[in-house]
């Protein structure tokens, strides 16, 4: 009997290959047409496959690099089954009780190893050495498929515990378990098909731990040098030891709590914990005697209204009377406004801006004189100005909000001295396990996503449309000054994905499945699977998920 043949078309070229053909080994004959390397296929149109499936038919194929945000995620996850190999492999059998990988530090994953070992200098080197030992040996990502009671029996043999929790709540019969050589572990998510894809990667000691540097989407084949970011990194390592306080590290925990606990003590102590470090902040605030100007920026659906709003209550609280200023009411006129690459306004850019006039005003405001603030009409454009002017008392501050406010240019004519700037972002403390991260770009994803269709009437196919031009606004204009405030602020809530997945769960399965959204829209929904919900009706009035989901007394 012949063997069967199959066709494929890969960039209008066609080729005959046996089926069961790896489509590793097809992208081994069409690599030399990529810049960078090939870690995922796209079978027909919206069907994406690890290369170690096999052909089956006739088919289109569109390969996926590690320059492709899909690909990126790939290269980064299969990065974590190396190194957690590895360290077993350099310590020895029963020397780890367990490894985490906490949160994004720069380009890498702040880790830590718990057990008979230490992770110094010394012992990063054997691990390092040995991550280079496996990827030069190329040894195989293997996957397999196992019923999910299965899983559960397993991964409590193996002593991981966070998983044996997760898997508990799992509805669906299968799981995905993959492995190197003997070692096993579970990923949410595509890997590629053996370590030697992996050649991109450093390890770094820090902070009682390491970080495993790789590279930037933007240039896959070079590792930059670590650079570290200590505000960031306290307040991210502040969250991770709140959340273990709180014995909710993982999504497996945070249901625990959600079906055996008290959802309603669990969400008061997050919100007093939230108002007690805006208390704090206002505290530091009112003890700068000279500081006149709270500058707040901090990335897309970080809750930088509600935050700017309770953090005026506390300053009241302190004795202070607080004015809020939104710097977007001093965006130029539409017409104005400068172009991006493709033609449209951009509207995140410092020069949408009139810096001028808000710097004159601001000045004017400090030296006792009366302004007439500008107010911005989006519908038309326009900038017009208040009706009433607005004057500072002795005992008066401005709380100013806006993506640019820790950009020194934005705030160039007024004194340093005068200024009490603050970050905050939603920066994700709950992860799925011990080695599979919740990104705080999808904490934050998910709360645009569900404000937007509120607020906005926006489908989630729009909203997940403009995320990419979002985050790119961000990368430009918020993260290279985030270590230049007084203070951060995480307004992330350990219980908040339980909450938004009923309001996110309908949006998402009506993106269409025929569009360019519904991969992540599927990618969200399979995430999601992971919680087990829980209503909105312990969420106080003031919370900060309240300006996503509503209801709250803000108004927002």
């Amino acid at each position: 009997m012949a063997e069967k043949m199959c066709r494929v078309r890969v960039d209008g070229v066609e080729k005959e290959y046996p089926a069961g053909t790896a489509y590793q080994t097809v992208a081994r004959d069409f690599q030399d047409r990529y810049e960078h390397q090939i870690v995922l296929v796209f079978v027909e149109k919206n069907r994406l496959q690890e290369l170690g499936k096999p052909l089956e038919e006739d088919c289109s194929l569109r390969f996926v690099t590690t320059a492709d945000p899909i690909g990126y995620s790939t290269y980064k996850r299969s990065m974590c089954l190396l190194l957690v190999k590895a360290v077993h492999d350099a310590a020895g059998p029963g020397m780890v009780e367990r490894v985490r990988i906490h949160f994004s530090l720069g380009r890498g994953y702040y880790c830590t190893a718990e057990g008979g070992i230490r992770t110094d200098s010394a012992f990063l080197e054997k691990v390092e050495s040995r991550m280079r030992e496996l990827v030069r040996q190329q040894i195989p990502i293997r996957k397999r498929s196992v019923h999910t009671d299965d899983a559960v029996e397993l991964f409590h043999r193996y002593g991981m515990y966070d998983k044996e929790r997760l898997f508990e709540y799992r509805r669906v019969s299968k799981v995905n378990i993959y492995s190197m050589n003997e070692f096993e572990d579970y990923y949410y998510g595509y890997m590629v098909p053996d370590a030697g894809y992996l050649k991109y990667f450093a390890l770094y000691p820090y902070d009682g731990g390491f970080v495993l540097q790789m590279p930037s989407r933007e240039n896959p084949e070079s590792v930059p040098e670590f650079t570290a970011s200590p505000k960031l990194f306290h307040v991210l390592k502040e969250s991770v030891k709140w959340g273990d306080s709180q014995d909710i590290e993982t999504v497996g925990a945070l249901n625990d709590m959600v079906t055996k606990g008290d959802m309603r003590e669990v969400v008061l102590v997050q919100e007093a914990h939230q108002e007690r470090q805006i208390g704090e902040i206002a505290k530091q605030i009112a003890e700068r005697r000279d500081a006149r100007f709270i500058l707040i920026a901090g990335p897309s659906s970080s809750g930088k209204t509600t935050f700017s709003h309770r953090l005026s209550i506390q300053l009241r609280v302190n004795g202070l009377k607080p004015h809020p200023i939104a710097v977007d009411n001093y965006f130029v006129d539409r017409e104005l406004t400068p172009r991006d690459a493709d033609g449209n306004y951009d509207f995140e850019c410092l020069e949408a801006i009139d810096i001028e006039k808000f710097n004159t005003d601001m000045e004017d405001l400090l030296a006792g004189k009366e302004v007439y603030l500008p107010v911005f009409d989006f519908k038309e454009g326009k900038r017009k100005t208040e009706n009433s002017p607005k004057r500072l008392g002795p005992n008066d501050i401005l709380v100013i909000e806006g993506i640019h406010c820790l950009n020194p240019k934005l705030t160039e004519a007024l004194s340093d001295e005068r200024k009490f700037r603050i970050y905050i972002s939603a920066l994700t403390q709950l992860n799925i396990d011990e080695h599979n991260r919740i990104p705080s770009t999808d904490g934050r994803l998910i709360r645009r996503l569900v404000r937007d269709a509120r607020t906005r009437g926006s489908s989630a196919m729009r909203t997940i449309a403009m995320w990419p031009s979002v985050r790119r606004g961000e990368e430009r204009n918020i993260f290279p000054y985030q270590e230049e405030a007084d203070v951060m602020f995480n307004s992330s809530l350990l219980y908040e994905l339980a909450v938004l997945k009923q309001y996110v769960e309908p949006l998402l399965f009506g993106v269409d499945k025929d569009s360019e959204q519904y991969l992540e829209a599927k990618r969200l929904l399979k995430f999601f699977d992971y919680f087990v919900g829980i209503g909105n009706e312990y969420v106080p009035t003031n919370s900060l998920l309240r300006e996503f989901i509503g209801g709250g007394c803000f108004q927002i």
